[in-house]
C-alpha cells in the first residue's frame, strides 16, 4: 500500500493543472444512473467470474441478495470519466496510511472512496484489488482501468492507481504516493517503469 514516489516535473499536482493538461473538468451531476441497479441496493461489491459460455473472466456486481447486475457499455465512458473527475478532485490532497477521505488517502483507499461514490466496492488493500476485474496488456489499457506496482523490495503488489490520460504510449494514472500525496505520475518515469506490474480494467 506504501509508494515511495520520487519527484518529477511531469507530475500533476493540482486540479488547475489537470483542467490545462485536460485531464480533469468539473464533474456533471448524472441525469440518468449509469449502474444498473436492482432492489434499489447502495452496497456493491466487485467479484471476479468467469461466464460459462467463453470462460473469459467479467467483472460483476452483486448486491446484498446475490443478483448480478453488470455495469453497461453504453454508459461506460461516462462513469469512467466521473470516476477520473472525482478522484482528480482530490489531487494535491495528503498521503495518510489507512486514510479514506480528503483529510489524506493512502493509495488503495483514493482507488476504493473513488469507486465507492458510484455504488462501486472494490476490496480495501491493493493486493486484493488486483484480483478484480479483467488483466490488460499495457498497449490495451484505456483511461480508468487501475494500475499496480511492487514498491519498496516487496514480493506482491502494494501500489495501486487509475489511468486518467493516454498519450501515444505514454500512460497517466492518478494515485496517491507517500511522498506527493495525490498527483497524476506517468508510466514512462523510471521509478514506475521499473515498478510496473500489471493493468485491470474494472469498467467492462
Amino acid at each position: 500500500m506504501f509508494a515511495a514516489c520520487k519527484p518529477s516535473s511531469s507530475i500533476i499536482t493540482s486540479k488547475e493543472v489537470a483542467v490545462k493538461k485536460g485531464i480533469y473538468s468539473e464533474p456533471v451531476l448524472a441525469q440518468n444512473s449509469n449502474v444498473k441497479k436492482k432492489n434499489n441496493k447502495k452496497d456493491f461489491v466487485a467479484k471476479q467470474v468467469t461466464s460459462p459460455e467463453n470462460k473469459k473472466q467479467v467483472l460483476k456486481l452483486y448486491d446484498q441478495n446475490e443478483s448480478d447486475i453488470l455495469i453497461s457499455n453504453e454508459d461506460s465512458n461516462y462513469l469512467v470519466e466521473q470516476l477520473i473527475n472525482s478522484a482528480s478532485d482530490n489531487l494535491g490532497v495528503n498521503y495518510r496510511a489507512g486514510g479514506t477521505t480528503p483529510a489524506g488517502f493512502d493509495c488503495s483507499g483514493l482507488m476504493y472512496s473513488t469507486f465507492k461514490k458510484f455504488d462501486i466496492t472494490l476490496p480495501r488493500s491493493s493486493y486484493e484489488m488486483a484480483e478484480v476485474g479483467t488483466r490488460i496488456e499495457p498497449e490495451k489499457a484505456k483511461k480508468g482501468d487501475l494500475i499496480f506496482f511492487i514498491n519498496r523490495g516487496q514480493r506482491r503488489i502494494n501500489h495501486v492507481g487509475m489511468i486518467v490520460d493516454i498519450n501515444g504510449d505514454e500512460i497517466k494514472f492518478i494515485h496517491s504516493s507517500t511522498q506527493n500525496g495525490v498527483v497524476v505520475s506517468s508510466l514512462k518515469e523510471s521509478y514506475y517503469e521499473r515498478t510496473f506490474k500489471q493493468i485491470n480494467r474494472i469498467i467492462e
